[in-house]
């Protein structure tokens, strides 16, 4: 594990100037010796007493990289600490641009050296020198440096990228942790198995590759019943994870099993032999994001199966059956059928057919069982809102449109949230969830008076202090009615 390394500067005589400096050296996590710390050290050194600079203090970042300033406390202790709060020097000296940091934004490189100007000390790169007063070429060349360093690393980022789609073509593990349940097998420059890699543990020839085997005898019976109890048995995954828990058996994080470990295994193509990679995509420090399925390089018969072939696809398709039987347009095609058979809308209704999904499923995917009702009308209650906009912009006078909600007079911000009437047999009410956004001042329920014109009945004024996870029922009757009510929108003048 690398840390920041403060090394003190060497003791010698002071030359006859009282120009004073601190040093920063760092090196990559990739050990080039040719910029190792030693050799920037004393390269910095004689710069230093070439030109009549003393070194007062000297920091080191050893295995970092240069992409960021986040990982680097001998960086941020220089500008935290010293550029920032001491006055006993004059110079940065820094080896060269690369050193300094490779940024990807060239501008943060900059940045950092702006900020030491600021503090009256210059960043010095001694392999370039010191700049010449009022030379105009001078930052035109640093600024050409800082851009072929991030350029290097674009470019070493894509080539060891490359290397790993190779290695994986030809069925080798490219790096990472091993999937629970199998281990990584190291082979020799001849394709030979040498020994099983330990957690962390690393190849050490370049020419040495990776492949997968069986791993622990406990964790492969753990997969192989997460298979068998899905396919053979069509125990739910919460049904799985729950006997799991309950027989002590850990996850492979240490934790109790959920749901989303056990379909996690389910979809793991590397229990049936291929290896996968290029899944996600992370480069450059950036955040890890997904990458379509058409963009994975997948290489099937890599390395042993632990779980018969006939199984695992049997088990994608029934969660492909699923998935299909989830999908949202359909879960609201059978909401719309059921309603438009019985002329009323309650939960009950769902369990005259086993193919229709629960109140609960119905609550996953739109909040509740009567929002869901109410995306049935998404057309006729965008019409409404468009047409309660325009009725506003008549009592305000200032009105701003932002994407979702209004801003009136710069006062108030006003979410239009029109419902038709649920009839629930002698009786209908209006389901509305105030909306919970903290920038969000009032909902203004809409109770339409029908699911196919657009007259409106009257309002509900919602104040934030209302929002929460339940959706509200709104009636003719309801003691929300007679606290938030209103006949027509000249209320809002009162509020502004």
């Amino acid at each position: 594990m690398t840390s920041a390394v403060v090394i003190p500067a060497t003791k010698r005589e002071r030359p006859s100037s009282t120009l004073r400096a601190v040093a920063y050296y760092r090196s990559s996590a990739e050990g080039d010796n040719e910029q190792s710390i030693a050799i920037q050290r004393d390269r910095v050194r004689r710069w230093a007493a070439e030109n009549g600079v003393e070194i007062i203090h000297e920091f080191a970042d050893a295995g970092k990289s240069g992409l960021n300033a986040e990982d680097r406390p001998a960086f941020n202790d220089l500008m935290d600490n010293w550029v920032s709060q001491r006055n006993d020097f004059h110079y940065v000296l820094c080896l060269d641009v690369s050193r300094w940091g490779r940024f990807q934004d060239i501008d943060l490189s900059a940045q950092y050296s702006a900020i030491c100007k600021k503090h009256n000390k210059l960043v010095i790169y001694t392999t370039i020198g010191k700049p010449r007063e009022n030379d105009p070429l001078y930052p035109v060349y640093v600024q050409f440096e800082r851009f072929r360093d991030a350029q290097y690393s674009k470019e070493l980022s894509d080539k060891v990228w490359r290397g790993c789609v190779k290695i994986s073509e030809q069925g080798y593990w490219p790096g990472g942790s091993p999937p629970y349940g199998l281990r990584r097998l190291l082979l020799d420059e001849k394709r030979e198995p040498l020994h099983v890699l330990d957690p962390g543990q690393r190849k050490g020839i370049q020419n040495q590759r990776v492949t997968l085997v069986e791993g622990d005898a406990d964790e492969v019976i753990v997969i192989r019943r997460i298979f068998h109890e899905f396919v053979e048995l069509l125990h739910s995954e919460y049904r799985i994870a729950e006997g799991l828990n309950t027989d002590g058996i850990v996850s492979p994080g240490g934790r109790r099993w959920g749901a989303g470990g056990v379909l996690g295994r389910l979809r793991n193509e590397a229990y049936v032999g291929t290896l996968i990679y290029n899944r996600t995509s992370q480069k450059l420090k950036t955040p890890s994001r997904p990458n379509p399925p058409d963009a994975w390089i997948r290489t099937p018969e890599a390395f042993g199966a632990i779980v018969s072939p006939e199984q695992f696809t049997r088990a994608q398709e029934i969660l492909e059956e699923r998935r299909h039987k989830y999908d949202p347009d359909r879960l609201l095609g059978q909401l719309d059928t059921l309603y438009k058979q019985y002329g009323v809308f309650r939960s009950t209704l769902l369990r005259t057919d086993d193919d229709f999904a629960s109140p609960s499923t119905y609550a996953h995917h739109f909040g509740s069982l009567d929002l869901a009702f109410q995306q049935l009308y998404r057309e006729q209650r965008e019409k409404a809102r468009a047409v309660v906009h325009d009725q506003i912009r008549q009592h305000v006078g200032d009105v701003l449109a932002y994407a979702d909600f209004l801003v009136l007079d710069q006062k108030l911000a006003l979410a239009v949230e029109p419902a038709v009437p649920v009839s629930s047999g002698y009786s209908a009410y209006w389901p509305i969830r105030p909306d919970h956004r903290h920038v969000i001042d009032i909902t203004l329920g809409v109770l339409l008076a029908d699911s196919h014109d657009l007259d409106i009945l009257g309002y509900v004024a919602l104040p934030r202090w209302l929002a929460g996870r339940n959706t509200m029922r709104v009636s003719a009757t309801s003691t929300r009615t007679e606290l938030f009510g209103c006949n027509d929108l000249a209320f809002l003048q009162t509020l502004l």
